[in-house]
């Protein structure tokens, strides 16, 4: 039988987000962590993740947002994205299992989680643009 936070996560829609680095444009097809279900649980108790794959978490307004590596069996890379699309800022290689929190160390309006090494692999930065309906870039 499922229990409503199966369901939620069940439903997880995914989405493709562009990465655009100095090696290119990059296309990730990311699941949407919309609900706080959704976002609670986010990579948890997974054993695999794609290269090209990720789960982003948006959020309504700015503000400084923290993760943590619990009951998370691969490392991750975070990204740290502004409201308007720009990465603020990255952890690479976040350890398994940790409980030590990851802050974003400013105001973002998202996250992007990705394998291990897909940070240093597509060469994303600080500055780097980010492409999805839920930024609003500059004009």
């Amino acid at each position: 039988m499922l229990t409503l936070e199966d369901d939620a996560l069940a439903k997880m829609r995914t989405e493709t987000i562009t990465l655009v680095t100095e090696t290119g444009r990059h296309k990730i097809t990311a699941e949407i962590a919309r609900s706080p279900v959704q976002k609670a649980r986010g990579l948890m108790f997974r054993t695999a993740l794609g290269e090209n794959e990720g789960m982003l978490f948006p959020h309504a307004k700015p503000q400084e947002l923290t993760m943590w590596m619990r009951n998370t069996y691969i490392s991750l890379d975070m990204i740290f994205i502004r409201g308007d699309g720009t990465v603020h800022r990255v952890a690479e290689e976040t350890e398994p299992f940790s409980e030590t929190i990851i802050a974003s160390q400013g105001k973002v309006t998202a996250v992007l989680e990705m394998i291990a090494g897909s940070v240093r692999r597509l060469k994303i930065k600080p500055g780097d643009r980010v492409i999805h309906p839920h930024f609003k870039a500059k004009r």
